[in-house]
């Protein structure tokens, strides 16, 4: 596990292609651009190089072309706050200031590479600056969403062991208020127009410092991002991605997803701690040369969405379901959209209704992806491919995925099982490298030779994955991965609550929600029902991050356990989704 892969010729790596689909010569890559230049790797002709780093072998490259006039004419990065501000950066802007940054980070801060670094921002331009200035400096990057407690945000800093965090002045008193238990964070910095004891600026130190940095040399397997991955049975695991599993990879899997061009505008709608907004507003679209567009989007509203689909020049819309089940509701033939071609859902599976009234109102189909903060994207519908809906496609390049048993057996097309994607002999590019410090759960995240996703699902005869369901309690709800673990530990500290189980529920725009089952206390016996869930779900916004509170809450006299005192919670899951 310590390697991330061998460096052989991609022929072990690959997956056939599938028929009918063409890759190359396409009319919008120019045939010396940065994705050309690797094509020989992409034959297996040459090897996986040993040292890579995304900045300087991919941004700075596109900065190059674009000095000598050949690079793409749209801007590397686009973003707007519905307010009228707005930012535009060439890649050449983005590498003058991202080494800014880098310095500050290096300087100022002291940070040196393999020091971690926690990124909390909403949708704000810097937080495109710090991905690029870590990578520079070789700072392993670890991004959390904005919603975060202080809660949620003293346990990263104390699992991570996290010598610097970057953060707004909204959410810099929670910082405050568990600082004095990490003993290893040593610098706080704050992105804001105002001031903080205690806190560095980086919006003024930035603007102060000197461009003139060099990009670290890095090994391929070098860790880059740390991702927090919600579990069942505990705290968030670490899973590590290097330069190679999330900056390479693209390089070689071709635009298997996003079928970008230099000319394409890109607008992921994810919020800033997802993997795919590393993945779809970063690493992907601009291996291509492709423009990112941001809006800050303090709230997923469907109005300012389909408004800013028809003022600016959007190619391609990625979301997750709960987006397009949104935006369906509207009267879309009011509507006129400047330039969108492509739309992509991921995080959860979409309704098939939900695709046929936007393919009746729009003209265009969703193409629905699969992915795991461990592997990044494993299955897609992409472009020009048969669309069967309440499929999530077919395996994506560089991944052989199956449906296997519990002793790792192939099952053949139709038949039920969980789905799993080859690890051995040879480690994919694209796989996670480990979890941190956690040995034994990044052990049993294999199963024979394969790595095991904890999903369940059914392959057809002609390669479509269809999602099932978890094989454990994971709750996806409007794209957010929940781990009940979290919710169960925020409401059994209020002194309502006996016992308490975390389970799914089906909800017709989030997909599923948070429900809680709740044994209560003699003493609260005789409350409220109403008034007291509403202080069960208040309790829990404010413990921990507020997507995560339960929806739904249900009082019971005792919850369904095994013998051994275990909660079925599959038990209470099948009776929500009718199932018993």
């Amino acid at each position: 596990m310590k390697l991330l892969f061998k460096l052989q010729s991609l022929k072990f790596l690959w997956t056939p292609k599938p028929p009918n689909r063409t890759f190359h010569g396409h009319p919008g890559l120019l045939a010396s651009d940065v994705y050309s230049q690797y094509e020989s790797v992409r034959q297996g002709k040459q090897e996986i190089p040993k040292y890579f780093n995304f900045a300087s072998d991919v941004l700075d490259k596109w900065s190059e072309m674009e000095k000598a006039g050949k690079g793409p004419s749209n801007p590397a990065f686009w973003w707007i706050n519905g307010k009228g501000e707005e930012v535009k950066w060439s890649f050449e802007e983005l590498g003058f200031l991202s080494r800014k940054v880098a310095n500050v980070l290096t300087k100022e801060c002291g940070l040196q590479k393999g020091d971690r670094l926690i990124l909390i921002l909403p949708r704000i331009p810097e937080w495109w600056l710090v991905n690029v200035a870590c990578i520079r400096a070789g700072i392993i990057l670890i991004p959390g969403v904005s919603q975060l407690s202080s809660k949620d945000i003293l346990y990263r800093l104390q699992a991570s062991k996290a010598t610097c965090i970057i953060t707004t002045d909204k959410l810099a008193p929670a910082v405050d208020s568990v600082a004095s238990e990490c003993q290893f964070l040593k610098t706080k910095l704050m992105v804001s127009k105002g001031s903080r004891e205690g806190w560095l600026n980086l919006t003024e130190l930035y603007k102060n410092q000197s461009a003139d940095h060099s990009c670290i040399k890095t090994r391929i397997q070098d860790p880059m991002i740390i991702f927090f991955t919600s579990g069942t049975t505990g705290f968030p695991k670490m899973a590590q991605h290097s330069q190679g599993s999330l900056g390479f990879r693209p390089l070689l899997s071709e635009r298997y997803w996003l079928d970008s061009t230099p000319s394409a505008t890109i607008w992921n709608t994810a919020d800033t701690g997802w993997i795919l907004t590393s993945i779809a507003s970063g690493f992907d679209p601009w291996v291509f040369g492709s423009c990112i567009f941001i809006h800050n989007l303090p709230q997923i509203e469907s109005g300012v969405i389909l408004n800013t689909l028809c003022r600016f020049p959007i190619d391609v819309l990625i979301g997750a379901p709960t987006l397009f089940r949104m935006l369906v509701q509207n009267d879309l033939s009011s509507y006129k959209f400047m330039n969108l071609k492509y739309c992509v859902s991921g995080g959860e599976p979409l309704n098939p209704e939900v695709m046929e009234q936007w393919k009746s109102q729009t003209g265009l189909d969703i193409h629905e992806v699969y992915g795991q903060t461990e592997l990044g994207v494993i299955c897609s519908t992409f472009k020009g491919m048969k669309i069967k809906p309440g499929s999530m496609g077919k395996a994506a390049p560089l991944y052989d995925v199956q449906i296997i048993d519990k002793s790792a057996n192939i099952l053949p097309p139709g038949q039920q099982g969980e789905i799993a994607v080859r690890s051995k002999p040879i480690r994919p590019l694209g796989f996670f490298s480990e979890y941190v410090d956690n040995p034994k759960k990044t052990a049993e995240s294999e199963r024979g030779d394969f790595y095991v996703t904890g999903d369940r699902g059914t392959m057809d005869e002609d390669g479509y994955f269809q999602f099932i369901g978890r094989n454990d309690d994971i709750i996806i709800s409007s794209g957010y991965r929940i781990g009940p673990f979290e919710v169960e530990s925020a409401l059994i500290e209020h002194p309502a609550v006996v016992e308490t189980a975390v389970v799914s529920s089906p909800d017709p725009l989030r997909g599923e929600v948070v429900k809680a089952f709740v044994v209560l206390s003699p003493n609260f016996s005789s409350s409220d029902l109403e008034s007291l869930t509403r202080d069960l779900q208040d309790h829990v916004k404010k413990t921990t991050a507020p997507y995560k509170y339960p929806r739904k809450v249900e009082f019971v006299q005792e919850l369904p356990k095994t013998v051994t005192g275990k909660i079925k919670r599959n038990e209470l899951r099948d009776k929500e989704w009718g199932r018993m």
